[in-house]
């Protein structure tokens, strides 16, 4: 059986298509389409692997992302609109997720002292034993993952990564 983490798409287009776009793209534009196909597969492998990692832990990398802003408000209550904010999702979605993280016990959420509509969100200490675990067990899958890269290749990579995302933002 196939692990999540492989990729279903494939690296590059089949051969008789990239065939047909080198007749129709310029010098740069083919490269570009090139690394466009070899990103979606790599985003998609990296997405499985994580979805994978945070299923024996937190459950979800959406529920360990919700954790994880929680924990490291270090006892404070984190408006649920935050989380919302931080996540750049819906307030349903937000909703949801807490709702099953109060559900299982790892989050308890009381209304603001200043507004009564403000939710505030806290770490139970089954959440926060969560939250270790789920740290604790991914350190060395983030170390194998990027071990081929030294200090100066990840902050390359980075850039690189952050440049591609304006690009994108730009309308491309």
């Amino acid at each position: 059986m196939k692990s999540r983490t492989s990729s279903s798409l494939p690296v590059q287009a089949p051969p008789e298509v990239m065939a047909a776009l080198r007749k129709r793209l310029s010098g740069r534009e083919l490269p570009a389409l090139q690394a466009v196909f070899a990103l979606r597969a790599t985003a998609q492998q990296v997405d499985n692997a994580i979805t994978e990692w945070m299923a024996g832990t937190a459950g979800s990398p959406a529920r360990f992302q919700i954790l994880m802003r929680i924990w490291a408000a270090e006892g404070r209550g984190v408006p649920h609109k935050h989380i919302v904010a931080a996540m750049g999702v819906t307030r349903a979605t937000v909703s949801g997720l807490m709702a099953a993280l109060e559900r299982d016990g790892l989050v308890r959420s009381v209304e603001g002292t200043e507004d009564r509509r403000n939710q505030l969100a806290t770490l139970t200490k089954k959440g926060e034993t969560v939250v270790e675990q789920a740290v604790q067990a991914n350190r060395g899958r983030l170390r194998a993952a990027f071990a081929s890269l030294s200090a100066d290749d990840m902050a390359t990579f980075t850039l690189l990564l952050q440049r591609i995302r304006d690009g994108f933002a730009d309308g491309g």
